[in-house]
């Protein structure tokens, strides 16, 4: 694998029945001296509604290649950035771990190269008193790496995206066109 100077992927899996779980992340990867490395390190402090942090599995357990979380949404409640912090985090960092292991992020390249992953939560998620935790682990570990295999792979490629222009729309859109 050579240098990856930026590669990008996201992915969405759906949460379990009555559940607000869904995971929606969008990755960037690439190389700690490209545009990527510049944006990570860019992220560096707060902005409010928007916390920005490093990937960590637990205590003392930052992930590589270094990793910041960010959110596609404004963060308005301390039960939030709990959930944020803790099980997204969590998924996060194993999904990483794990794309490592099994060959999908270059081990050999890991001190190299960064990533800047963007979350979403749906806002009733931390509200929900019978919020499954497991259920919205499994989404964000699920989702994390499959944004990531789909950078590494370049997909949609240009063909599978023409092969399908006719075949799917986007969701928001049922109601408005007809395929």
């Amino acid at each position: 694998m050579g240098n990856i100077w930026l590669a990008t992927g996201e992915a969405t899996v759906l949460a379990a029945e009555g559940q607000y779980t869904d995971a929606m992340p969008e990755v960037m990867i690439g190389d700690i001296r490209g545009p990527v490395g510049h944006a990570f390190a860019g992220m560096a402090g707060q902005v409010a509604g928007h916390p920005r942090m490093f990937v960590i599995r637990d205590l003392n357990q930052q992930v590589r290649p270094a990793t910041m979380m960010t959110t596609k949404m404004t963060v308005q409640s301390e039960a939030f950035v709990e959930l944020l912090g803790g099980v997204v985090q969590a998924a996060t960092g194993d999904a990483i771990v794990d794309c490592l292991s099994e060959g999908i992020l270059p081990k050999d390249q890991a001190n190299e190269l960064c990533m800047i992953i963007m979350v979403w939560l749906d806002p009733r998620c931390a509200k929900h008193k019978k919020l499954d935790k497991a259920d919205l682990y499994r989404t964000n570990y699920e989702a994390t790496k499959l944004a990531i295999a789909r950078a590494m792979k370049g997909e949609p490629s240009v063909d599978q995206l023409i092969a399908n222009r006719k075949k799917i729309q986007h969701y928001a859109l049922e109601d408005v066109f007809e395929v």
